[in-house]
């Protein structure tokens, strides 16, 4: 039987975003179509200007070419926040799957992939101009048009460890480059006139992982403080990490080195992960002679990288202005306050995030009591402004994550209530607060906690409980957290922690006693968590105990 369309021209309508038409498969929803120029510069207006890029690709009902895999990634990810829908780029597995549609032919026409459907398919040393129009032809026997020909489609899959997979072949391209079950694929940063994708999407609720082979990865636990070797500034204590993964690959950690909490010589480093290795040490931030206490790091759809730092008036680390810069591909701008005034509520937590209307939330604690609370401090137009809300919620080094009715909601630690870890929620942007108990235990000294929305749907909780370091999913918007299980793949180690938390041994029924918790998903889906020192590399399916 030919599954359903759904329609979500309404959905459209009431977001104003062109939202594609998807199919519905088992498990997941295909966009009908490739995206097209004017479905993806909704998202990147710039992209207009390579319309007709060597004669490719003028009309807005054409495939959009000339995107790389981390804007076709990108362009995901707004739509996810702009709908509260969870969209993504398909799999191998997935994207196969839907071209056969139940055929076992080499094309999902049979033997043969019809001339009235081709497109220029030959080799041609300078590729001659075709209309990219998608669904010019039928569609296969599931609604889905173009799975042979027209451009390449990036998949979520990483080939030999370093390049994206592409599937479905283009014009200017070999017939027999077409076929269901070829295999190609690109450096992620391409931007070719053969390359475009189409996206899937999966219903809340349903777990699908976002590798290529729904492989459960739970990586050797490394440190990711590394000890620096070009003589930059490097104390007994490094603590409180934040961390984002790069738009072109990799990850950018940062944290606090010093001798004490509130010293002057307190300097902000940096560590880049390079899917194998953490570099060395380097300067990352230091005001001279000031207090640097509290970093944060947010990775936007465009690729720019903000930076939040607290930054103090003396030693103490109490009273502290909010500053912010931003990387682009100019560099990093200068550090400049947001909020100058060195008083209570700036001490930066790790863990900003953008809500599906675009506002940028930042936690800070209330103040340096641990009873104190969280504050939050929000940003309407990107980061150029920004306005405390004068709320305060319960528990000081909040996680927070935006549900999918757009209310707040925000874990703490201290602030208990009825012995638990306390609960906050907001309807209405962080204005006002209720707070009600978890099931979770409350945490304390050196403990930090992270709550946080998976690219997949689920939240997830890192926390600390009696035998250590565990992590919680809720595919319900936390009304229950089925899942819950210690850090741990029951492999005997001996690890050291640093900072507050010392050695300690990771087995079968023990994880991290303690730390300050980070996280960022990368866009191949895994998680990567951050304690003080030591660097964990897991996925959703490892989570699951798939």
């Amino acid at each position: 039987m030919r599954p359903s369309f759904l329609l979500l021209g309404l959905l459209a309508a009431c977001t104003q975003v062109p939202v594609p038409t998807m199919v519905d498969l088992p498990d997941f929803k295909m966009s009908a179509t490739e995206i097209t120029n004017a479905q993806y510069e909704a998202f990147d207006p710039s992209h207009k200007s390579l319309r007709g890029f060597k004669g490719f690709s003028q009309a807005d009902d054409e495939a959009v070419v000339m995107v790389s895999w981390e804007e076709a990634s990108a362009y995901c990810e707004w739509l996810s926040r702009k709908t509260g829908r969870s969209f993504r780029l398909p799999t191998e597995a997935e994207w196969e799957y839907a071209c056969r549609a139940g055929s076992t032919t080499p094309y999902n026409t049979g033997e043969a992939f019809p001339e009235s459907q081709w497109k220029v398919q030959k080799n041609t040393r300078d590729k001659e101009p075709v209309s990219l129009q998608v669904a010019q032809f039928a569609p296969n026997a599931w609604g889905l048009y173009d799975m042979h020909g027209n451009v390449e489609e990036w998949c979520q899959d990483l080939v030999d460890g370093q390049y994206r997979a592409v599937r479905g072949g283009s014009h200017n391209t070999p017939v027999e480059f077409l076929r269901a079950d070829y295999r190609c694929a690109s450096i992620p940063q391409d931007r070719s006139v053969l390359l475009g994708f189409r996206i899937v999407e999966a219903e809340p609720g349903v777990k699908v992982a976002w590798n290529a082979h729904e492989t459960v990865i739970f990586a050797e636990p490394i440190p990711y403080v590394i000890a620096p070797v070009d003589g930059t500034p490097f104390y007994s204590h490094n603590h409180q990490p934040a961390v984002t993964w790069l738009p072109g690959g990799g990850l950018l950690a940062i944290w606090f080195s010093t001798d004490a909490e509130a010293g002057r010589e307190m300097v902000v480093l940096q560590s880049k992960f390079d899917g194998k290795d953490w570099t060395p040490a380097t300067l990352f931030c230091k005001v001279p002679g000031r207090n640097m206490t509290g970093s944060a790091l947010l990775t936007l759809e465009n690729g720019e990288i903000l930076h939040f730092q607290g930054v103090g008036d003396a030693g103490e680390w109490k009273d502290l202005a909010l500053a912010m810069r931003r990387l682009s591909a100019d560099g990093w701008s200068p550090l400049q306050y947001i909020e100058p005034e060195h008083e209570v509520r700036h001490q930066v937590i790790a863990g900003p995030i953008v809500t599906r209307d675009g506002r940028i939330l930042l936690c800070c604690d209330a103040g340096p009591d641990g009873e104190a609370g969280t504050a939050l401090h929000v940003s309407a137009d990107g980061g150029k402004t920004w306005k405390d809300t004068g709320s305060t919620i319960k528990g000081i080094h909040a996680g927070i994550v935006e549900l999918k009715d757009g209310r707040l909601m925000a874990f703490g630690r201290g602030n208990a209530i009825d012995g638990k870890m306390p609960c906050s929620i907001s309807a209405d942007g962080g204005a006002t607060w209720t707070y009600s108990a978890t099931e979770f235990p409350p945490i304390g000294s050196g403990q930090r906690l992270v709550l946080k929305r998976l690219l997949e749907g689920p939240l997830m909780l890192c926390s600390f409980g009696p035998n250590g370091l565990f992590v919680a999913l809720s595919y319900d918007d936390g009304a229950s957290w089925p899942v819950q299980k210690l850090l741990t793949d029951g492999k005997e180690r001996v690890l050291d922690g640093g900072a507050w938390t010392g050695t300690f041994t990771l087995d079968a029924t023990h994880a991290e006693p303690k730390g300050y918790l980070a996280c960022t998903q990368s866009p191949d889906g895994q998680i990567h968590l951050l304690s003080s020192r030591v660097h964990y590399r897991f996925n959703l399916a490892w989570l699951e105990g798939k």
